[in-house]
């Protein structure tokens, strides 16, 4: 049989509400692929790591934010979603009440809060633009 390298990654959708609009929680991508693009924080699955936990880690790698609880939603699989090889991507959702202070590290240059509004105009790495759309239902 031959040998599938199939890549296991997370992505954190975190909203935030103020003043009755949602927030969503994006980082501005250092490296390839898409570099500049924004998209969700998120990354790797390492070696014997819980997939929330790699999900928090990612997160706070990223964005400074360290969320204590987290919801999965849904995997994303598509072949051909991630430049890199066939990728699966697990996302994980949190709601925060408040615009946490943005760190950005490791392997995103920026961290920014954006309207969920504004997202239309924007091409978003990835497929993260469907895994918003996912998440959003729970809210």
């Amino acid at each position: 049989m031959a040998e599938k390298n199939i890549a296991v990654t997370v992505d954190s959708v975190i909203f935030c509400k103020t003043n009755n609009r949602f927030k969503v929680l994006l980082i501005q991508r250092k490296k390839d692929p898409f570099k500049e693009q924004w998209a969700l924080p998120g990354g790797f699955v390492e070696e014997g790591e819980d997939l929330e936990t790699a999900a928090k880690r990612e997160l706070k790698e990223e964005t400074g934010v360290k969320i204590e609880a987290m919801q999965q939603v849904q995997a994303f699989g598509k072949p051909g979603r991630d430049p890199r090889g066939h990728t699966i991507s697990i996302a994980f959702l949190s709601r925060i009440f408040c615009e946490e202070e943005l760190t950005p590290a490791d392997d995103a240059k920026d961290a920014r809060w954006f309207a969920i509004e504004e997202l239309h105009n924007m091409d978003l790495a990835f497929d993260h633009d469907e895994i918003i759309n996912v998440a959003q239902q729970f809210l």
